[in-house]
């Protein structure tokens, strides 16, 4: 299957620089996967969507501000560090721009020396690792240094950095924000469990995997980078039941997606566990675990749009984009929403 069969055209204009006043003021594309069938309604529609006893599934990582402007220490020369993630102790996979200037041993310093980081191994396609050198807590050194890691489609600068956190985020890790939960307010979730729908929550820690560009032409030989992921016993347990009593689970994003499934297919049922996974869906995977979707616009040919292909046909998602520029909705990270029934 070549990559080309997912590319679509997108005026740039259309891609959101910065979220709207209301998070749940989005655009909501509903898609049924059977029919094909397109609706056009409000985030907060997405409700009429739930129904009594189904599960809502939530990614509730939280983004590390862990994009780093230092310099190198022999020659001054400005780098920027992406943490990817967290290997062990003080050791984390970067991405590192330019990556060329960055051998083994080289130090990049931060905030006049604050914060330091040698580089102990190198790997492909701008990736590095480091080991940080500070005194201090590290996540406090970050939220002092760092900054939120915006996608390089968005040119604005971000006002409020917690518009690029869900409301419900919680375990610090992610470099990079799972975006279709930004829609969603206290005050909607609060509503969906008063209709007596479950929410549940799962961890994936975003890193490369998830956005990092697909530059063969064939899918099949595509690498998923690996990311972390974790479930707990209510989850799993409730997520059970979920299945058991004939109702739906309803991913929120493709992290919570890939989550599901990388359980699901390893355990045939949802159990408490954490690992890494590099899960690729795309186009004649059997979907195990999910029932509908909640999900944003994603880049053409991206390893994302491969994914809700795979669950409503690579026609049927084609079209809905194409209904989504002819009628002017928002894309990407801080665009409007799609639901996938």
């Amino acid at each position: 299957m070549l990559v080309e069969e997912f590319d679509y055209f997108l005026p740039e204009e259309l891609i959101a620089q910065t979220p709207l006043e209301e998070r749940s003021s989005s655009r909501l594309l509903v898609l049924d996967k059977k029919t094909g069938e397109i609706e056009h309604k409000h985030f907060t529609d997405i409700i009429d969507y739930l129904n009594e006893g189904d599960t809502l599934v939530l990614n509730d990582t939280k983004v590390l501000p862990a994009r780093l402007i230092g310099t190198k220490e022999e020659t001054n020369a400005v780098i920027e560090v992406l943490l990817l993630k967290n290997t062990e102790k003080d050791n984390w996979e970067c991405l590192v721009k330019p990556a060329r200037r960055i051998k083994v041993g080289t130090v990049v310093s931060f905030g006049d020396g604050k914060l330091k980081a040698r580089c102990i191994a190198e790997g492909e396609e701008g990736i590095r690792h480091f080991e940080f050198l500070y005194q201090g807590i590290f996540l406090e050194i970050l939220e002092h240094l760092g900054t939120m890691p915006l996608p390089p489609y968005i040119h604005e600068k971000l006002k409020d950095q917690s518009r690029y956190q869900t409301v419900y985020a919680k375990e610090v890790g992610s470099a990079a924000a799972p975006t279709a939960g930004l829609h969603f307010t206290k005050e909607l979730l609060q509503k969906i469990e008063d209709k007596k729908v479950n929410i549940a929550y799962v961890t994936l820690h975003v890193g490369l995997g998830t956005f990092r560009p697909v530059s063969v032409d064939r899918i099949e030989d595509h690498e998923m980078h690996s990311e972390y992921y974790s479930m707990s016993k209510e989850t799993a347990e409730l997520l059970n039941k979920t299945k058991e009593n004939g109702k739906r689970i309803i991913a929120v994003g493709t992290t919570s997606t890939r989550t599901l499934e990388t359980i699901k297919s390893k355990n045939d049922k949802f159990i408490e566990c954490s690992g890494w996974t590099n899960i690729f869906i795309y186009p004649g995977y059997e979907f195990k675990a999910i029932d509908a979707l909640s999900t944003n616009f994603h880049l053409p040919k991206s390893t994302l749009v491969m994914l809700v292909s795979a669950l409503a046909g690579k026609e049927n998602i084609l079209k809905a984009y194409k209904t989504a520029v002819d009628e002017k909705y928002r894309f990407f990270s801080f665009g409007d929403a799609m639901f996938i029934k």
